[in-house]
């Protein structure tokens, strides 16, 4: 099974199962990682936002202009930041490692 480190807010580099076909948002969840995710995946948020470490986000694929506009809400915006909700884990992915930003901004509720 693929596996991802998330790096915490502490700096706490925390190693996780990561089955395909979930995103990272839906990865966090299982593991009790603090990402709110306040839209609940559906890209009306920027809660989720991960940054993704640079050897990893060239193999992503682009974000779409619906998830540049979120990231644009975001706080602690990076030049490899994506959204959690986004990024669907695969054998490719196998070994991502996602930071969480300092903060996040919810201009949901």
């Amino acid at each position: 099974m693929p596996k991802m480190t998330f790096i915490e807010r502490d700096g706490t580099h925390r190693t996780v199962d990561a089955p395909n076909g979930l995103s990272v948002l839906e990865i966090a969840h299982k593991h009790d990682v603090d990402i709110e995710g306040a839209c609940e995946g559906s890209l009306a948020c920027s809660t989720c936002h991960v940054i993704v470490d640079a050897s990893w986000f060239t193999k992503l694929g682009k974000a779409t202009e619906d998830e540049e506009d979120m990231l644009d809400l975001a706080f602690g915006l990076t030049e490899t930041s994506r959204l959690g909700c986004q990024i669907v884990m695969s054998d490719a992915l196998d070994g991502l490692v996602v930071k969480l930003p300092a903060g996040t901004r919810n201009v949901m509720g």
